[in-house]
This record gives C-alpha cells, sequence and structure tokens, in this order.
C-alpha cells in the first residue's frame, strides 16, 4: 500500500473543489485530514472571538463531511512545525500537503513547516486553492508585480485558472490515528475579553457556505451593479466563506460567469480584488502594518483616545459612521461602503492612525484576515496600492448617507434612537430644533451624541497633513 499523505487544513475547510485533498485522495494512498490548534493564532493579536465561533462551527461541518466520506479529522494540539513532522512519523506518511497562503505570517510559519517536514525526510507540497489565481501567477510584462488594480485585473482576466474538482466520493483514512476531541470556540481562542457577537451574519461551515452562496447566485446577484453600494442591502455577504474557504473563490468566479449581465461581472470585479490584495502581499509583505506609499510613513497622527473610543462605539453623532460600527459589533461584518465611510472618518476627520482601524476590525470581522483587512485600511487611509490622490478618499459621512441610504432603513436599523427623526434631518440630526428634538424622542446630547467633530473642519485639516507628508 502506498504511503500515507497528510492534508493539513487552515483557511480552507471544505471538501469541494480542494486542489490538496483531491491530489492526496487520487494517489490513491490513505489520507489523514489534520487540523493543528496553534497557540500563536488562538493566543496571539490576531486572535478573535467571533471568528472562534465560526471557525469551531467550520470545524464540525467538515469532520461531518469528512466521515460521510469514510474519513475524520484529526485534531492536535500545539504548534505545526511540531505536530505534523510527528504526525507524518506516526502514520509513515510520505507527503504532507496544503493550500498556499499569501499572508505574512502564513508564509512564514509555512516555510518553517517545509524546512521541518523535509528535514525529517517528507515531502511538503503547497497546492493552490484560496484564491482564483494563483497570487504568483499574475505579473507584468517584465515579469514584475502589479502594485495597480487595474492592469493587474486585465492580466487576471486572461490568466490561468485551475480545474474545478468535485467532492471526494471516498476517502481511505489511516486506520488508527489518534486524535482530540474537535476544538470548541473557547478553545480557538474565544475568552471573556474576546467575545462572540450576538448576531452574527453568517454561519460557519460549508454547508452553510454553499447554501448561502447559491441562494445569491440564484437571483440577487444578477442586481448587484445596481446594488452593491446600497446599504440596507445588495451585497452577498459571502465574505465570511471566502475568508475560511468554506466555499471555493475558482468554484463561485465559474458559478458567476456562467450568469449574463451586469450584476455578475461587477461581482467578478470583487473576487479580482481579492486575489489583488494578495498578490500585493504576496511580493511586498513588509506592508504588513507599513505604509505601501513611502512618502506617508511620516504622516502625522492624532493621539486621541476618546474619539478612538467614540468611533469603536459608534458613538460619534454621524449616524452612519455609528450604524457601521454598530453592525460590526453585532453581526461581526461590515458593509462595504460603511467601511469605506468609517475607515474614512476615523483617519481623515479624527486623524487617528489607520493601524488602530485595522486591529479593531481585526478583533471583530468574521471575514477579518490581515492580507485583505490591511489592504483595504491602507486603501481607504490612502496610503496603499492606490494611484488616486487623497482628496479622492475624503468620504463625507453626511453626503454618503443621503446618496447610499437615502431612506434611512440603515441607519434607523443600527441607531434606533433616530428612529423619528424626520427624513430630511437623519443624515444632520443635530440640525433639529429643539422642537423637532422633543418630537423625535431625539435630544442631542442626552438620547444620541452631539457629533464629535465639524467634518470640513477636519477635511482642511486632513488634506494640509498629505500635503505635508507628500510634498517632504
Amino acid at each position: 500500500m502506498a504511503r500515507a499523505q497528510i492534508v493539513w487544513y487552515r483557511r480552507d475547510l471544505r471538501v469541494r473543489d480542494h486542489p490538496a485533498l483531491h491530489e492526496a485522495v487520487a494517489s490513491g494512498a490513505p489520507v489523514v485530514p489534520v487540523f493543528a490548534v496553534d497557540p500563536a493564532l488562538t493566543d496571539g493579536p490576531a486572535a478573535s472571538g467571533p471568528r472562534a465561533a465560526f471557525l469551531a462551527a467550520s470545524l464540525a461541518d467538515l469532520d461531518d463531511a469528512l466521515r460521510e466520506r469514510g474519513a475524520r479529522l484529526i485534531v492536535r494540539h500545539g504548534d505545526p512545525v511540531d505536530v505534523l513532522p510527528a504526525l507524518a512519523r506516526e502514520v509513515d506518511a510520505a507527503v504532507v500537503r496544503w493550500t498556499a497562503d499569501a499572508a505574512p505570517f502564513g508564509r512564514r510559519r509555512d516555510e518553517r513547516v517545509r524546512a521541518a517536514l523535509e528535514g525529517a525526510g517528507i515531502d511538503a507540497v503547497a497546492d493552490p486553492g484560496q484564491y482564483v489565481v494563483d497570487p504568483t501567477a499574475v505579473e507584468t510584462q517584465n515579469g514584475t508585480p502589479y502594485t495597480v488594480f487595474g492592469p493587474f485585473r486585465r492580466r487576471w482576466e486572461d490568466a490561468g485558472r485551475g480545474p474545478i474538482h468535485d467532492a471526494p466520493q471516498r476517502i481511505d483514512p489511516t486506520a488508527d490515528v489518534g486524535g482530540e476531541a474537535l476544538p470548541t470556540a473557547k478553545d480557538l481562542g474565544q475568552t471573556k475579553d474576546r467575545p462572540d457577537v450576538s448576531d452574527p451574519i453568517a454561519a460557519g461551515g460549508e454547508t452553510e457556505g454553499l447554501a448561502a452562496a447559491r441562494r445569491w447566485l440564484d437571483s440577487p446577484i444578477a442586481h448587484y451593479a445596481d446594488r452593491h453600494d446600497r446599504l440596507a442591502g445588495g451585497t452577498s455577504e459571502l465574505s465570511p466563506h471566502l475568508r475560511w474557504g468554506t466555499i471555493s473563490s475558482r468554484w463561485l468566479e465559474a458559478r458567476a460567469r456562467r450568469l449574463s449581465g451586469e450584476g455578475p461581472l461587477a461581482f467578478v470585479r470583487q473576487l479580482a480584488w481579492r486575489d489583488f490584495f494578495a498578490h500585493v502581499y504576496r511580493h511586498h509583505p513588509e506592508d504588513r502594518h507599513r505604509e505601501h506609499q513611502a512618502r506617508y510613513r511620516d504622516l502625522a497622527w492624532e493621539d486621541d483616545p476618546e474619539g478612538l473610543d467614540a468611533w469603536q462605539t459608534g458613538q460619534t453623532g454621524f449616524p452612519l459612521v455609528d450604524a457601521g460600527m454598530r453592525q460590526l459589533a453585532t453581526t461581526g461584518w461590515i458593509h462595504n461602503r460603511a467601511r469605506m465611510v468609517v475607515g474614512s472618518f476615523l483617519t481623515k476627520d479624527l486623524h487617528v492612525d489607520w493601524r488602530h482601524g485595522e486591529r479593531h476590525f481585526l478583533r471583530w470581522l468574521l471575514d477579518g484576515e490581515p492580507v485583505q483587512n490591511d489592504g483595504n485600511w491602507q486603501w481607504i487611509a490612502s496610503v496603499g496600492v492606490d494611484p488616486k490622490p487623497y482628496f479622492q478618499r475624503l468620504f463625507n459621512p453626511t453626503r454618503q448617507q443621503q446618496r447610499f441610504d437615502p431612506d434611512g432603513e440603515y441607519v434607523r436599523r443600527w441607531v434606533p434612537e433616530l428612529e423619528r427623526v424626520p427624513d430630511k434631518l437623519l443624515a444632520e440630526p443635530w440640525r433639529m430644533s429643539d422642537e423637532q428634538q422633543q418630537a423625535a424622542a431625539c435630544v442631542i446630547g442626552k438620547d444620541y451624541p452631539d457629533r464629535i467633530v465639524d467634518h470640513a473642519e477636519q477635511r482642511e485639516v486632513a488634506a494640509a497633513r498629505y500635503r505635508e507628508a507628500g510634498e517632504s
């Protein structure tokens, strides 16, 4: 019998269209699926209560799917550098396979694991599977990486795609492999100080992910081009499943491309953005926590703990900003348009370092992962891979609300204090007269905070700071 092959699961928690699992099964060897509970992640700075709960549910669903096919998920606690060689010796494995990572931490970890395995005479193979296109497969004609999305996307459209694999019908397991119980959310980093959200936007697992994806592809995607900026709805809400690999981005792209119309094309463009940030960080790992644009690395930031706290808790007095931050704290997710507005407000109205926002999002987001989170924050702070000038990212929260939540459905859902405020004043409740405040049962400064800054004034301050940094 052929020697066993280990499939190391991380952020690819599915059995369908899983290249590493497919290759292991196709080899005809016994397959050992394993998940290592790594203390560097469960107890490290990126630990998250909401993601711990989503991960625990996803692992349970994965174990069910593997058991249906004759195998099961083996769980071990410890550093993968120690866990994987030990497991390989235990089961006499010839190969350990995993899905390649683009994040700086993941790549460093994987190289350490590779060195340990190869030092023990075990093959280490990183297969694709997290992205539509391998982040290393798209290059300029000169063989250099892209730092601008438009040209990247054009080359990305023409890049080769790997095949889409069905779930295996049967997985031959290795008998008598010791393992531990499936981890709970607590095992994965959820604590009193890192709690779950009360109403998560999505439940973990491939079963849930496929159901959500099929609902999206069945009809709503047709309206995506027209509705994706609509704050009260219009997006897929699939980002948690893409982040954890409970659905395959390659499968999702292929299914979307089968459909006609502008909606599916606009949605595929967002998948390209996801691949773009992976491409950037694959080639520029130093960008993690450091501005891509050198000219803005000395940008002046404010030390404003009160402003930061008001922003984090949704108490800024700007309804759209507060709605977005409360949605995040309640669901572990925030609408993309709201992400841009709250990010602009933190960095360009409060002048707080974007890294504070990035860390706060990483704590709460179900889809939080360094490559996408960091890339998005640098984009909105105008310090990343974005050729547009900073003043095109100075979002006015009042105008954004009037444009993308004109009927107030989104704001009133997340900021119920404003439920009875008249539509024409909902984006600027501080303009209500005393009589209007009484009639709306919303006294500014009592029932709802007064705005903590004047946007017009702070816009000028931000512009001056960016000009000064860019000219120095």
